[in-house]
C-alpha cells in the first residue's frame, strides 16, 4: 500500500493523461523510484520553511510529517498556542485589575476558560492549514508519515494511514525539532502532571499549580495561570531564574513576577513526583543536598527544557555522528557525516528556537542550490512572551567581561518613557552594552511592554556593526516604547540620558 495521493475530479470528466501522471507517481513511490532534488524530514519552522524555499530556488521537493499537522511543535504545542493563552489571560487580569486606573468601569469580569482554549485551537488550525497552502503554492509535496533514512539518498516513509513509501532523494535534510526533557522521578501523565503539551491543554483553571523550572517556558506558562486565578509556585534548580539573561535585567524582572503573585523556591531540587487522591505530591530538597520536604499541587508542569528529537531516524546505522547532548554533528554548512545528508534546528547546536531554525533552514538549501547560505548565531535573538516581556540580543554585561572586554552601559526605565507613563505600563527599563574603546554594540536587553518587538532595531545595528551611538543619533518617533532604546543608547555613548 503506498501513501494516498488526491485525485481532483475535472469538470466533463477525469483527464487520463492526468489520472496516468498520478498512477505512475504511486508506483514509483512503491518501488522507491521517485526522486527529488530534496526530502525535509519534519514539518516544524525549519522543515516548512527550507522545504519552500527549496522549492522557490527551482528545487523539486517533499516534506515528511508525521504529526498530521504542520508546523512542529511551535505552532501545534508551543510558540502560537502559548501566546494565545499569554494574550487571552493578559486580557482578563488587565481588565479585572487595571481598567479601573484608566476609567474604564468592568464590574463582574469573568472568563469563559473552555472559550479560551477553543480561540487557541481555532489560531493554531488556521495557521497548520496556511502552510499546507504555501505547500501547494510553491509545490512543495507534503508527506504524512514518520521518516527514516535507508541511506544518505533514501528515505523510508511509516504513513499516518499504515502505508508505507520510499523516497529517493539527491539531498536530505532533517529537521525534526526537538521534545520535552523528562524529569526522574516525576512522571508525565499529561492530566496532573503535565509537560508543556499538557499545560496547554488542561480542561479548567487548577487551584494550585507547580511549575518545575523557571526558564521561558515555565515562566510564560506560570504566567498565564496565575493571571487566571491559579496559586503558583516555580520550583528552580539553580539559585537565578532564566541564566542566559543579563543578570540585572533578570533580578528586576524576577522582582517584576513576584509582584504579580508567582512564588519562587530556587536552589531547590524535584526528586519524586506521584499521583495520589487527586493531588500532585512532590518531594523536595536544597540543590545542594538536605532534608527532604513535601509540596502539595493540583497539578504539576515539568518544564525543564527540551532535548534533540532523533529517535527513528536511522542515524547510527548511517554513522551519523551525534555530540554528547545528543545533537547531530555538522560542519559550516550544516553537513552531516554523510555528504548528501543536512540537519538544521532543535537537533544540532545553536539556541532550541523557530526563529533560530528557520533561518537555518534558509541557509542550508542555499548552500544545497550553491549559494551562500549563512547564519549569525551572535544575532539572534531571545524573546520571553510574559508581561512585562523580556528581549534581548548580543551579549550580557558578564559575558562580555568574561571574554576581557571593558565595557560600558548605558541604562533607561520606561517609568521616564513618555508613551509609558501615557498608557500606565512602565514596568521595566532597557540596557545598552558598548565595548569601552570603540563604542561598538555588544548587546541589548529590553525588559517591558513589547519588548519583543523592540528589540528587532537592536538587532539590525548588531548585524551591521553599529555602535550605540549609532542608536543614539538615529531619530526615534514621539512619543514611543523604543525612544527608551534611544535613551539608553544616548546613555551608553555619552554617560548621561536625555530625559532622565
Amino acid at each position: 500500500m503506498v501513501l494516498p495521493l488526491q485525485i481532483c475530479a475535472r469538470r466533463g470528466g477525469q483527464s487520463h493523461r492526468y489520472l496516468f501522471a498520478l498512477f505512475a507517481q504511486q508506483r514509483a513511490y512503491a518501488s522507491g523510484q521517485l526522486e527529488k532534488d530534496l526530502v525535509v524530514v519534519g514539518g516544524g519552522p525549519g522543515g516548512y520553511v527550507a522545504a519552500i524555499k527549496a522549492a522557490q530556488l527551482g528545487m523539486s521537493v517533499a516534506c515528511v510529517e508525521g504529526r498530521g499537522a504542520l508546523g512542529g511543535t511551535c505552532l501545534n504545542v508551543g510558540c502560537i498556542p502559548s501566546k494565545a493563552l499569554l494574550n487571552s489571560s493578559h486580557m482578563y487580569a488587565s481588565a479585572k485589575h487595571h481598567f479601573g486606573a484608566y476609567g474604564i468601569k468592568a464590574s463582574d469580569v469573568s472568563y469563559d476558560f473552555a472559550a479560551i482554549q477553543k480561540q487557541k485551537d481555532t489560531t493554531v488550525a488556521g495557521l497548520t492549514k496556511g502552510i499546507e497552502g504555501l505547500f501547494k503554492k510553491n509545490k512543495v509535496e507534503y508527506v504524512k508519515g514518520w521518516g527514516k533514512l535507508v541511506s544518505g539518498s533514501e528515505v523510508e516513509v511509516a504513513g499516518v494511514d499504515g502505508s508505507s513509501a520510499r523516497i529517493r532523494a539527491k539531498n536530505i535534510l532533517l529537521a525534526t525539532g526537538s521534545e520535552v526533557t523528562p524529569l526522574p522521578g516525576v512522571p508525565i501523565d499529561e492530566e496532573k502532571i503535565v509537560s508543556s503539551t499538557g499545560a496547554l491543554a488542561l480542561k479548567s483553571v487548577p487551584g494550585e499549580m507547580v511549575v518545575i523550572g523557571a526558564g521561558y517556558i515555565g515562566l510564560e506558562m506560570g504566567s498565564v495561570y496565575q493571571r487566571l486565578g491559579a496559586k503558583v509556585t516555580v520550583v528552580e534548580f539553580l539559585d537565578t531564574i532564566v541564566p542566559s539573561m543579563d543578570a540585572e535585567v533578570r533580578k528586576a524582572f524576577h522582582r517584576s513576577l513576584e509582584k504579580q503573585g508567582l512564588k519562587f523556591k530556587m536552589a531547590t531540587k524535584v526528586t519524586k513526583g506521584e499521583v495520589a487522591g487527586g493531588r500532585v505530591k512532590l518531594t523536595l530538597e536544597s540543590a545542594k543536598g538536605g532534608a527532604a520536604e513535601s509540596l502539595e499541587t493540583d497539578v504539576c508542569l515539568v518544564a525543564i527544557g527540551r532535548r534533540p528529537f532523533t529517535q527513528g531516524l536511522g542515524l547510527e546505522a548511517l554513522g551519523i555522528k551525534k555530540d554528547a547532548r545528543g545533537r547531530v554533528e555538522v560542519d559550516s554548512n550544516f553537513r552531516t557525516s554523510v555528504p548528501t545528508v543536512y540537519a538544521i534546528g532543535d537537533i544540532i547546536p545553536g539556541p532550541m528556537l523557530a526563529h533560530k531554525a528557520e533561518e537555518d533552514g534558509v541557509a542550508a538549501v542555499e548552500i544545497i542550490a550553491g549559494k551562500h547560505g549563512h547564519v549569525n548565531y551572535a544575532t539572534v535573538p531571545s524573546i520571553c512572551y510574559t508581561h512585562p516581556e523580556v528581549a534581548y540580543v548580543g551579549l550580557t554585561e558578564d559575558e562580555a567581561k568574561a571574554k576581557g572586554m571593558e565595557v560600558k552601559t548605558g541604562k533607561f526605565p520606561f517609568m521616564a518613557n513618555s508613551r509609558a507613563r501615557a498608557v500606565g505600563d512602565v514596568d521595566g527599563m532597557v540596557k545598552v552594552i558598548a565595548d569601552k574603546a570603540t563604542d561598538k554594540l555588544l548587546g541589548v536587553h529590553i525588559m517591558g511592554a513589547n519588548a519583543g518587538e523592540m528589540i528587532h532595531e537592536a538587532v539590525l545595528a548588531l548585524e551591521y556593526g553599529a555602535s550605540a551611538e549609532d542608536i543614539a543619533r538615529t531619530c526615534h518617533g514621539h512619543p514611543t516604547l523604543s525612544e527608551a532604546v534611544k535613551e539608553a543608547a544616548i546613555a551608553a555613548s555619552f554617560g548621561k540620558p536625555i530625559h532622565m
